[in-house]
């Protein structure tokens, strides 16, 4: 996406779906920012919010926690991820069967990172679920779980090609999933083209778009580093020179992510997935900026 000027969505145009994603707290004052940061969002109604997984299942169980109290203390639905990497199958079935329990009817099934670390090679564990599409295939079997998975508009970096890729997201589809959540971007046309890409092999599932507000420019570009995702020139030059300036990088990152999902909105996007970074405002303001407002009827979240 090339810079565009800022205009407000058009009048009459199709309602946006969000949802929300957050990572387990590690400390007690992370778990008072992740509350926070959910008591400001849920008003907005989300259509659901996920809830991430350690590389290894290392956050299994704050991840299990932190899902557990979004069901008991909040309206809110909670998408519980899951990974392949480091258990059992009879293990993952475990954890699958404990989240129905709980009452949670959505995952996001992903083969997760090797437990080498990113950079390392993939070995599956000789007792699990080789890839994300025979985890989708054993949830499945388990219950009536609405299954999302990952998409990759620029490949996943352990891909040959975006060909590849689109066969391994034919594969997930094909053994249940019901959703795609793309990595993030910062250039929509990449996305627009990777589903017309997806739409052509026959995959009719959602694709819903990843956005990632740029709350802290040298950590997004690592991210991106990390996983793929390129970042324009453009974008880099317009945090140039803000190292320090906490106030101005704030709202320059505001200015690029209204941008960003305008466009999508304008082009046809109805359906938006935030990595929140367990922080509120920006996405909050995203989220007002599209029309979304909060429903006075909306129950609070618990306190911690």
């Amino acid at each position: 996406m090339s810079p565009v000027s800022f205009r407000p969505s058009r009048d009459g145009a199709r309602p946006v779906k969000v949802s929300f994603e957050f990572f387990p707290p590690k400390t007690e004052e992370m778990e008072k920012t992740l509350w926070a940061s959910i008591e400001r969002l849920a008003p907005l109604s989300p259509h659901f919010v996920s809830v991430t997984y350690g590389a290894g299942g290392s956050t299994r169980e704050r991840t299990h926690a932190t899902v557990k109290r979004l069901v008991e203390e909040t309206s809110l639905k909670p998408a519980a991820h899951l990974t392949c990497v480091a258990a059992t199958r009879g293990e993952v079935d475990e954890v699958v069967r404990s989240y129905w329990s709980a009452g949670v009817r959505h995952i996001v099934a992903l083969r997760g990172d090797p437990v080498g670390g990113l950079g390392t090679a993939y070995e599956p564990h000789p007792g699990g679920y080789a890839q994300t599409c025979d985890l989708v295939a054993g949830i499945r079997r388990i219950g009536n779980f609405d299954v999302s998975v990952s998409a990759y508009p620029e490949k996943h970096p352990e891909s040959p090609s975006l060909d590849a890729d689109i066969d391994a997201l034919k594969a997930k589809v094909d053994a249940g999933a019901t959703r795609a959540i793309t990595q993030f971007f910062f250039d929509n046309d990449v996305y627009l083209r990777y589903l017309d890409k997806v739409r052509a092999r026959g995959i009719d599932i959602p694709i819903v778009p990843g956005i990632l507000p740029v709350q802290n420019f040298k950590q997004a570009a690592s991210f991106a580093t990390r996983t793929g995702a390129s970042v324009p020139a453009w974008l880099a030059a317009r945090f140039e020179g803000l190292d320090d300036d906490v106030e101005t990088r704030r709202m320059i990152a505001a200015a690029v992510a209204a941008e960003q999902v305008i466009d999508l909105v304008d082009r046809g996007v109805t359906e938006l997935h935030f990595y929140t970074m367990n922080r509120a405002d920006l996405v909050y303001a995203i989220c007002h900026l599209l029309g979304l407002r909060a429903r006075p009827e909306a129950p609070a979240v618990a306190a911690a």
